[in-house]
Protein backbone atom coordinates (compact mmCIF):
# COMPACT_ATOMS: atom_id res chain seq x y z
CA UNK A 1 0.00 0.00 0.00
CA UNK A 2 0.73 3.43 -0.16
CA UNK A 3 1.36 4.94 3.30
CA UNK A 4 1.96 8.09 4.91
CA UNK A 5 2.64 9.05 8.70
CA UNK A 6 2.38 12.62 9.62
CA UNK A 7 4.75 13.24 12.47
CA UNK A 8 8.09 11.91 12.22
CA UNK A 9 8.93 11.34 16.48
CA UNK A 10 9.08 8.01 18.25
CA UNK A 11 6.11 6.27 17.35
CA UNK A 12 5.97 7.78 13.48
CA UNK A 13 9.26 6.66 12.98
CA UNK A 14 8.93 3.08 13.97
CA UNK A 15 5.52 3.05 12.38
CA UNK A 16 6.86 4.35 8.71
CA UNK A 17 9.87 2.10 8.63
CA UNK A 18 7.75 -1.19 10.35
CA UNK A 19 5.29 -0.70 7.44
CA UNK A 20 8.02 -0.01 4.85
CA UNK A 21 9.88 -3.44 6.17
CA UNK A 22 6.71 -5.50 5.30
CA UNK A 23 6.56 -3.94 1.73
CA UNK A 24 4.75 -1.01 1.76
CA UNK A 25 5.60 2.37 0.05
CA UNK A 26 5.63 4.95 2.87
CA UNK A 27 6.02 8.66 3.37
CA UNK A 28 7.39 9.89 6.95
CA UNK A 29 6.36 13.43 6.82
CA UNK A 30 7.44 16.15 9.40
CA UNK A 31 7.19 19.74 9.78
CA UNK A 32 10.55 20.11 11.25
CA UNK A 33 12.80 20.62 8.09
CA UNK A 34 15.90 20.20 9.97
CA UNK A 35 14.47 16.77 10.92
CA UNK A 36 13.57 15.89 8.34
CA UNK A 37 17.24 16.89 6.07
CA UNK A 38 19.07 14.71 8.96
CA UNK A 39 16.83 11.62 8.58
CA UNK A 40 17.39 12.14 4.76
CA UNK A 41 21.66 12.19 5.55
CA UNK A 42 20.51 8.59 7.95
CA UNK A 43 20.57 10.44 10.87
CA UNK A 44 18.08 9.24 13.72
CA UNK A 45 16.96 11.47 15.69
CA UNK A 46 16.03 9.20 18.94
CA UNK A 47 17.49 5.75 19.80
CA UNK A 48 16.17 2.93 19.74
CA UNK A 49 17.59 -0.70 19.05
CA UNK A 50 17.54 -2.20 15.45
CA UNK A 51 15.71 1.21 13.87
CA UNK A 52 18.67 3.10 12.00
CA UNK A 53 19.48 -0.41 10.18
CA UNK A 54 15.35 -0.79 9.60
CA UNK A 55 15.38 3.06 8.17
CA UNK A 56 18.46 2.91 6.29
CA UNK A 57 17.85 -0.76 4.83
CA UNK A 58 14.42 0.62 3.58
CA UNK A 59 15.61 3.81 2.33
CA UNK A 60 17.94 1.69 0.19
CA UNK A 61 14.97 0.12 -1.15
CA UNK A 62 13.09 2.90 -1.68
CA UNK A 63 10.35 1.76 0.43
CA UNK A 64 10.89 4.77 3.18
CA UNK A 65 10.93 8.21 2.05
CA UNK A 66 11.18 11.58 4.22
CA UNK A 67 9.59 15.11 3.50
CA UNK A 68 9.05 18.20 5.13
CA UNK A 69 5.76 18.97 2.66
CA UNK A 70 2.47 17.36 4.24
CA UNK A 71 0.78 18.25 0.92
CA UNK A 72 3.18 16.03 -0.87
CA UNK A 73 2.24 13.17 1.73
CA UNK A 74 -1.21 13.43 1.30
CA UNK A 75 -1.89 13.44 -2.11
CA UNK A 76 1.15 10.31 -2.35
CA UNK A 77 -1.41 8.08 0.39
CA UNK A 78 -4.48 6.37 0.20
CA UNK A 79 -3.93 5.68 3.94
CA UNK A 80 -2.43 8.37 6.16
CA UNK A 81 -1.16 7.92 9.69
CA UNK A 82 -1.39 10.98 12.31
CA UNK A 83 1.19 10.60 14.70
CA UNK A 84 2.04 14.10 16.02
CA UNK A 85 3.10 14.61 19.83
CA UNK A 86 -0.43 15.14 22.28
CA UNK A 87 2.02 16.39 25.18
CA UNK A 88 0.09 17.90 28.48
CA UNK A 89 -1.35 20.81 29.08
CA UNK A 90 -0.72 22.61 32.53
CA UNK A 91 -4.18 21.29 33.59
CA UNK A 92 -3.40 17.66 32.70
CA UNK A 93 -5.20 18.24 29.85
CA UNK A 94 -3.51 16.49 26.15
CA UNK A 95 -2.39 19.53 23.45
CA UNK A 96 -4.25 18.37 20.38
CA UNK A 97 -2.82 21.57 18.76
CA UNK A 98 -0.95 19.11 16.34
CA UNK A 99 -3.95 17.18 15.64
CA UNK A 100 -6.07 19.80 14.80
CA UNK A 101 -3.18 21.36 12.00
CA UNK A 102 -2.66 18.24 10.38
CA UNK A 103 -6.58 17.36 9.95
CA UNK A 104 -6.60 20.58 8.45
CA UNK A 105 -3.92 20.33 6.59
CA UNK A 106 -5.29 17.03 5.09
CA UNK A 107 -8.37 18.32 4.15
CA UNK A 108 -7.37 21.24 2.14
CA UNK A 109 -5.07 18.72 -0.16
CA UNK A 110 -7.41 15.40 -0.44
CA UNK A 111 -7.35 14.41 -4.16
CA UNK A 112 -9.58 11.73 -3.68
CA UNK A 113 -10.87 9.01 -0.71
CA UNK A 114 -8.51 8.92 1.36
CA UNK A 115 -8.62 7.28 5.34
CA UNK A 116 -6.93 9.24 8.12
CA UNK A 117 -5.90 7.08 11.24
CA UNK A 118 -5.03 8.40 14.85
CA UNK A 119 -1.98 6.82 15.58
CA UNK A 120 -1.47 9.58 18.49
CA UNK A 121 -2.63 8.66 21.78
CA UNK A 122 -5.26 11.09 22.33
CA UNK A 123 -8.79 11.76 24.63
CA UNK A 124 -11.62 9.72 23.97
CA UNK A 125 -13.63 11.54 21.23
CA UNK A 126 -10.55 12.90 19.21
CA UNK A 127 -11.91 10.99 15.98
CA UNK A 128 -15.12 12.82 16.49
CA UNK A 129 -13.08 16.54 16.19
CA UNK A 130 -11.20 15.04 13.24
CA UNK A 131 -14.27 14.48 11.20
CA UNK A 132 -15.37 17.30 11.76
CA UNK A 133 -12.56 19.68 11.04
CA UNK A 134 -11.60 17.64 7.86
CA UNK A 135 -15.39 18.36 6.82
CA UNK A 136 -15.32 22.21 7.95
CA UNK A 137 -12.36 22.60 5.69
CA UNK A 138 -12.57 19.65 2.91
CA UNK A 139 -12.09 21.89 -0.74
CA UNK A 140 -13.45 18.64 -3.03
CA UNK A 141 -16.56 16.59 -2.64
CA UNK A 142 -14.34 13.31 -1.94
CA UNK A 143 -15.14 11.12 0.71
CA UNK A 144 -13.12 9.90 3.71
CA UNK A 145 -13.19 8.06 6.54
CA UNK A 146 -11.46 8.16 10.26
CA UNK A 147 -10.04 5.44 12.08
CA UNK A 148 -8.23 4.79 15.10
CA UNK A 149 -5.32 2.30 15.81
CA UNK A 150 -3.28 2.87 18.89
CA UNK A 151 -0.12 2.07 19.65
CA UNK A 152 1.13 -0.13 22.16
CA UNK A 153 4.89 0.27 21.27
CA UNK A 154 7.52 -0.21 24.77
CA UNK A 155 10.65 1.94 23.92
CA UNK A 156 13.50 -0.01 23.35
CA UNK A 157 11.88 -3.01 22.08
CA UNK A 158 9.41 -1.06 19.84
CA UNK A 159 10.43 -2.99 16.49
CA UNK A 160 9.59 -6.01 18.11
CA UNK A 161 6.49 -5.16 19.45
CA UNK A 162 5.52 -3.58 16.32
CA UNK A 163 6.46 -7.21 14.27
CA UNK A 164 4.96 -9.50 17.12
CA UNK A 165 1.93 -8.09 18.46
CA UNK A 166 -0.40 -9.27 21.16
CA UNK A 167 -3.02 -7.68 19.54
CA UNK A 168 -3.74 -5.54 16.70
CA UNK A 169 -6.72 -2.55 17.61
CA UNK A 170 -8.66 -1.15 14.98
CA UNK A 171 -11.59 1.20 15.61
CA UNK A 172 -13.52 1.96 12.50
CA UNK A 173 -17.33 3.22 10.85
CA UNK A 174 -17.18 1.81 7.72
CA UNK A 175 -16.67 -1.35 6.03
CA UNK A 176 -13.88 -0.23 3.70
CA UNK A 177 -11.69 1.32 6.49
CA UNK A 178 -12.24 -2.21 8.38
CA UNK A 179 -11.08 -3.82 5.42
CA UNK A 180 -7.94 -1.85 4.24
CA UNK A 181 -6.70 -1.46 8.00
CA UNK A 182 -7.03 -5.33 8.27
CA UNK A 183 -5.25 -5.94 4.61
CA UNK A 184 -2.63 -3.80 5.69
CA UNK A 185 -1.69 -5.38 9.09
CA UNK A 186 -2.39 -8.90 8.02
CA UNK A 187 1.32 -10.01 7.41
CA UNK A 188 1.77 -9.81 10.96
CA UNK A 189 -0.82 -12.88 11.83
CA UNK A 190 -1.57 -11.16 15.10
CA UNK A 191 -5.12 -10.73 16.80
CA UNK A 192 -7.24 -7.96 15.41
CA UNK A 193 -9.97 -6.24 17.97
CA UNK A 194 -12.33 -3.98 15.52
CA UNK A 195 -14.14 -2.19 17.62
CA UNK A 196 -15.95 1.31 17.22
CA UNK A 197 -13.31 4.80 17.06
CA UNK A 198 -14.44 5.70 21.05
CA UNK A 199 -13.59 2.17 22.39
CA UNK A 200 -10.26 2.07 20.60
CA UNK A 201 -9.07 5.20 22.07
CA UNK A 202 -10.64 4.49 25.60
CA UNK A 203 -8.43 1.18 25.06
CA UNK A 204 -4.84 2.99 24.70
CA UNK A 205 -5.70 4.84 28.06
CA UNK A 206 -6.97 1.82 29.87
CA UNK A 207 -4.17 0.10 28.96
CA UNK A 208 -1.51 2.41 29.87
CA UNK A 209 -2.93 3.44 33.13
CA UNK A 210 -3.64 0.04 34.37
CA UNK A 211 0.24 -0.97 33.50
CA UNK A 212 0.94 2.36 35.80
CA UNK A 213 -1.33 0.81 38.08
CA UNK A 214 0.49 -2.55 38.85
CA UNK A 215 3.24 -0.33 39.02
CA UNK A 216 2.69 2.01 41.50
CA UNK A 217 0.50 -1.04 43.69
CA UNK A 218 3.84 -2.78 43.93
CA UNK A 219 5.77 -0.12 45.01
CA UNK A 220 3.24 0.52 47.78
CA UNK A 221 4.27 -3.25 48.56
CA UNK A 222 7.58 -2.09 48.75
CA UNK A 223 6.59 0.41 51.69
CA UNK A 224 4.98 -2.61 53.32
CA UNK A 225 7.78 -4.90 52.98
CA UNK A 226 10.04 -2.70 54.70
CA UNK A 227 8.03 -1.98 57.21
CA UNK A 228 8.03 -5.67 58.79
CA UNK A 229 10.61 -6.88 56.97
CA UNK A 230 9.66 -9.15 54.22
CA UNK A 231 11.13 -9.09 50.58
CA UNK A 232 8.99 -7.39 47.70
CA UNK A 233 11.34 -9.70 44.68
CA UNK A 234 9.68 -12.79 46.46
CA UNK A 235 5.80 -11.28 47.31
CA UNK A 236 5.89 -10.37 43.59
CA UNK A 237 7.30 -13.68 42.19
CA UNK A 238 4.05 -15.51 44.71
CA UNK A 239 1.66 -13.05 42.57
CA UNK A 240 2.98 -13.00 39.17
CA UNK A 241 3.08 -16.80 39.28
CA UNK A 242 -0.88 -16.41 39.11
CA UNK A 243 -2.02 -16.41 35.71
CA UNK A 244 -5.17 -13.78 36.68
CA UNK A 245 -2.27 -11.04 37.24
CA UNK A 246 1.12 -12.25 35.51
CA UNK A 247 4.75 -11.30 36.26
CA UNK A 248 4.61 -8.15 34.23
CA UNK A 249 5.21 -4.46 35.85
CA UNK A 250 5.22 -5.86 39.12
CA UNK A 251 8.72 -4.77 39.93
CA UNK A 252 9.00 -2.33 42.52
CA UNK A 253 11.80 0.39 42.14
CA UNK A 254 11.46 4.36 41.44
CA UNK A 255 8.52 4.07 39.38
CA UNK A 256 7.64 5.29 36.14
CA UNK A 257 8.28 7.96 33.61
CA UNK A 258 8.82 8.73 29.94
CA UNK A 259 6.23 10.32 27.87
CA UNK A 260 3.51 7.77 28.01
CA UNK A 261 2.29 6.93 31.52
CA UNK A 262 2.56 9.95 33.23
CA UNK A 263 0.83 11.84 30.34
CA UNK A 264 -1.49 9.49 29.75
CA UNK A 265 -2.68 8.82 33.11
CA UNK A 266 -2.87 12.44 33.58
CA UNK A 267 -5.18 12.86 30.69
CA UNK A 268 -7.31 10.07 31.03
CA UNK A 269 -8.22 11.96 34.83
CA UNK A 270 -9.04 14.93 33.59
CA UNK A 271 -10.96 13.52 30.43
CA UNK A 272 -12.81 11.43 33.28
CA UNK A 273 -13.61 14.67 35.43
CA UNK A 274 -14.63 16.31 32.33
CA UNK A 275 -17.63 13.85 31.50
CA UNK A 276 -18.28 14.15 35.54
CA UNK A 277 -16.07 10.86 36.88
CA UNK A 278 -13.39 11.37 39.57
CA UNK A 279 -11.05 8.55 38.83
CA UNK A 280 -9.87 8.81 42.62
CA UNK A 281 -8.16 5.48 41.92
CA UNK A 282 -5.46 7.05 38.89
CA UNK A 283 -5.07 9.98 40.91
CA UNK A 284 -3.60 7.54 43.92
CA UNK A 285 -1.58 5.49 41.05
CA UNK A 286 0.30 9.13 40.25
CA UNK A 287 0.61 9.88 43.92
CA UNK A 288 2.36 6.85 44.92
CA UNK A 289 4.48 7.38 41.58
CA UNK A 290 5.69 10.85 43.06
CA UNK A 291 5.93 9.51 46.36
CA UNK A 292 8.69 7.18 45.26
CA UNK A 293 11.13 9.84 44.28
CA UNK A 294 11.23 11.53 47.98
CA UNK A 295 11.15 7.76 49.33
CA UNK A 296 14.50 6.86 47.49
CA UNK A 297 15.95 10.53 48.37
CA UNK A 298 14.82 9.55 52.40
CA UNK A 299 16.73 6.12 52.21
CA UNK A 300 20.01 8.23 50.81
CA UNK A 301 19.77 10.66 53.71
CA UNK A 302 19.24 7.62 56.22
CA UNK A 303 22.42 5.86 54.71
CA UNK A 304 24.67 8.84 54.37
CA UNK A 305 23.36 11.20 56.92
CA UNK A 306 24.54 14.34 55.40
CA UNK A 307 24.39 14.86 52.23
CA UNK A 308 26.50 17.85 51.76
CA UNK A 309 30.02 17.82 50.42
CA UNK A 310 29.34 13.92 49.93
CA UNK A 311 30.04 12.50 46.17
CA UNK A 312 27.73 10.60 44.48
CA UNK A 313 27.78 7.99 41.59
CA UNK A 314 24.35 7.72 39.76
CA UNK A 315 24.08 4.83 37.34
CA UNK A 316 21.62 5.56 34.79
CA UNK A 317 19.46 8.69 33.33
CA UNK A 318 17.27 7.32 30.84
CA UNK A 319 13.58 6.39 32.25
CA UNK A 320 14.37 2.72 31.68
CA UNK A 321 16.99 0.58 30.02
CA UNK A 322 17.89 0.52 25.72
CA UNK A 323 16.68 4.09 25.05
CA UNK A 324 17.85 7.70 25.41
CA UNK A 325 14.77 9.31 26.62
CA UNK A 326 14.45 11.51 29.72
CA UNK A 327 11.30 12.79 29.77
CA UNK A 328 9.76 12.57 33.18
CA UNK A 329 12.56 10.46 34.52
CA UNK A 330 13.34 10.24 38.08
CA UNK A 331 17.06 10.77 37.39
CA UNK A 332 16.78 14.31 36.91
CA UNK A 333 14.62 15.06 39.93
CA UNK A 334 16.53 12.87 42.12
CA UNK A 335 19.83 14.34 41.08
CA UNK A 336 18.24 17.90 40.91
CA UNK A 337 17.74 17.41 44.67
CA UNK A 338 20.74 15.72 45.60
CA UNK A 339 22.69 19.11 44.33
CA UNK A 340 20.06 21.43 45.89
CA UNK A 341 21.55 19.61 49.16
CA UNK A 342 25.25 20.68 48.40
CA UNK A 343 26.38 17.26 47.02
CA UNK A 344 28.75 16.42 44.36
CA UNK A 345 26.87 14.19 41.56
CA UNK A 346 28.62 12.03 39.13
CA UNK A 347 26.64 10.34 36.65
CA UNK A 348 26.92 8.08 33.57
CA UNK A 349 24.56 6.41 31.31
CA UNK A 350 25.03 4.58 28.33
CA UNK A 351 22.92 6.57 25.58
CA UNK A 352 21.32 9.37 27.51
CA UNK A 353 24.23 11.92 28.78
CA UNK A 354 24.04 13.98 25.04
CA UNK A 355 19.86 14.55 26.15
CA UNK A 356 20.75 14.89 29.60
CA UNK A 357 23.37 17.57 29.70
CA UNK A 358 21.25 20.61 28.55
CA UNK A 359 18.88 20.13 31.45
CA UNK A 360 21.96 18.83 34.27
CA UNK A 361 24.02 22.05 33.19
CA UNK A 362 26.91 21.86 36.17
CA UNK A 363 24.91 19.78 38.74
CA UNK A 364 26.28 17.23 37.35
CA UNK A 365 29.55 15.46 36.49
CA UNK A 366 29.13 13.68 33.09
CA UNK A 367 31.45 10.36 33.12
CA UNK A 368 33.19 7.99 30.27
CA UNK A 369 32.17 4.71 32.19
CA UNK A 370 30.70 3.35 35.61
CA UNK A 371 34.03 3.56 36.93
CA UNK A 372 35.25 6.96 36.36
CA UNK A 373 31.50 7.86 38.14
CA UNK A 374 32.63 5.16 41.18
CA UNK A 375 36.06 6.75 41.63
CA UNK A 376 36.41 8.66 45.35
CA UNK A 377 32.46 8.55 45.45
CA UNK A 378 31.12 7.92 48.83
CA UNK A 379 28.23 5.82 47.49
CA UNK A 380 26.72 4.32 44.40
CA UNK A 381 22.86 4.49 43.05
CA UNK A 382 21.03 2.57 40.58
CA UNK A 383 18.51 4.13 38.91
CA UNK A 384 17.98 3.01 35.38
CA UNK A 385 18.49 -1.29 35.16
CA UNK A 386 20.68 -0.97 32.09
CA UNK A 387 22.36 -4.92 31.14
CA UNK A 388 25.92 -3.07 31.31
CA UNK A 389 25.08 -2.36 35.04
CA UNK A 390 23.96 -5.55 36.19
CA UNK A 391 27.55 -7.10 35.08
CA UNK A 392 29.92 -4.40 36.83
CA UNK A 393 33.01 -5.77 38.48
CA UNK A 394 32.63 -5.32 42.20
CA UNK A 395 36.13 -5.95 43.05
CA UNK A 396 36.62 -2.71 41.17
CA UNK A 397 33.87 -1.17 42.39
CA UNK A 398 34.52 -1.58 45.91
CA UNK A 399 38.29 -0.32 45.41
CA UNK A 400 37.13 2.35 43.65
CA UNK A 401 34.27 4.00 46.35
CA UNK A 402 35.03 5.83 49.22
CA UNK A 403 32.63 3.24 50.90
CA UNK A 404 31.29 0.10 50.08
CA UNK A 405 27.72 1.50 49.91
CA UNK A 406 24.91 0.84 47.12
CA UNK A 407 21.38 2.27 46.96
CA UNK A 408 19.85 0.14 44.44
CA UNK A 409 16.57 1.79 43.58
CA UNK A 410 15.94 -0.74 40.46
CA UNK A 411 16.41 -3.70 42.42
CA UNK A 412 18.65 -5.39 40.00
CA UNK A 413 21.15 -6.95 42.87
CA UNK A 414 20.64 -9.64 45.09
CA UNK A 415 20.84 -8.35 49.07
CA UNK A 416 22.93 -11.42 50.05
CA UNK A 417 25.17 -11.38 47.21
CA UNK A 418 25.83 -7.61 47.93
CA UNK A 419 26.53 -8.58 51.28
CA UNK A 420 28.79 -11.05 50.77
CA UNK A 421 30.78 -9.38 48.51
CA UNK A 422 31.38 -6.71 51.15
CA UNK A 423 29.27 -4.02 50.48
CA UNK A 424 26.08 -2.32 52.54
CA UNK A 425 23.33 -2.66 50.49
CA UNK A 426 20.04 -0.99 50.11
CA UNK A 427 17.22 -2.10 47.87
CA UNK A 428 13.17 -1.19 47.24
CA UNK A 429 11.32 -3.08 49.88
CA UNK A 430 14.57 -5.65 49.90
CA UNK A 431 14.62 -8.18 53.26
CA UNK A 432 18.13 -6.51 54.17
CA UNK A 433 16.63 -2.83 54.25
CA UNK A 434 13.86 -4.26 57.43
CA UNK A 435 16.45 -2.44 59.78
CA UNK A 436 17.01 0.75 57.70
CA UNK A 437 13.52 1.34 57.62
Amino acid sequence: MNISIIGSGYVGLVTGACFAELGNRVICADNNAKKVAELKKGKIPIYEPGLEELITANVRKKHLIFTSSIKEAVRASEVIFIAVGTPSLENGEADLTGIENVARNIAINMPGYRLIVEKSTVPVETGNWVQRTISTYIKRKVKFDIASNPEFLREGQAIHDFMHPDRIVIGVETSRARDILTSLYAPLRAPIVITDIKSAELIKHASNSFLATKISFMNAIARICEKVGADVVEVADGLGLDKRIGPQFLSAGLGYGGSCFPKDLDAFVTISGKIGYDFRLLKAVREINEDQKAFFLHKIKDLLWIIKDKTIAVLGLSFKPNTDDIRNAPSIEIIEALHEEGARVKVYDPSSMDKAAPLLGKKAKFCRDPYEACKASDCLLIVTEWDEFKELDFSRVKKLLRRPLVIDGRNIYEPERMKKLGFTYAGIGRRSDFKKA
